[in-house]
């Protein structure tokens, strides 16, 4: 995740805060109520994507050996993304790997899964496959309440209204159909 400019600002504004707590203005605490959104929506669009990816790869892969290119780019894509190849991949690799891409997947699955059973049984952690739920922005002291000379509106107690919701995006709109590319025509002898 990459914060821009203004986020950075605004995050750099909350640490001092918190470090140092002093009254907040309410600009700043709606510039981190806004940053924590943000963050809170990055988080969830990341987990919807990532379970979308992975339900095609399932998809994909209960319909090889037909499927087999578009497999092998979602298998690399789930890799590169943290995903723990699962015994159904690891037998689905073992049926291509006549092929030089599956023979290369299959032996990276193996060491990944190895890795994966070796940190189980030595009671390490595994590096989680979706990303843990994030807790709530939280009032740090000194804060909005320690502002006893200014009046408080009725809206000032409660929590702020959260934007609402966006739909899930369609997997269309995320991942848009491959169109293969077309070949310049080639020359005959002659």
């Amino acid at each position: 995740m990459a914060f821009s400019a203004d986020e950075l600002r605004v995050l750099r504004r909350a640490l001092a805060f918190a470090l140092h707590p002093a009254p907040l203005p309410d600009e700043d605490v709606q510039d981190c109520l806004r940053l924590a959104g943000s963050v809170d929506d990055a988080v969830a669009e990341a987990g919807r994507l990532r379970a979308f990816l992975l339900a095609d790869l399932v998809r994909y892969r209960d319909s090889l050996p037909g499927s087999l290119t578009g497999y092998l780019e979602l298998l690399q894509d789930a890799l590169a993304a943290g995903y723990d190849p699962r015994p159904e991949d690891l037998a689905a690799l073992r049926a291509l790997r006549g092929g030089p891409l599956a023979a290369a997947l299959l032996e990276r699955c193996q060491m990944i899964a190895e890795r994966s059973v070796r940190a189980r049984l030595a009671g390490r952690a595994v590096h989680a496959t979706a990303p843990a739920p994030r807790s709530r922005l939280t009032a740090l002291p000194g804060g909005r309440a320690a502002e006893p000379d200014k009046p408080k509106t009725p809206a000032a107690p409660g929590r702020p209204v959260p934007p609402p919701e966006r739909p899930a995006p369609k997997p269309s709109e995320v991942f848009p159909p491959r169109r293969p590319v077309p070949q310049p025509p080639q020359r005959r002898a002659g």
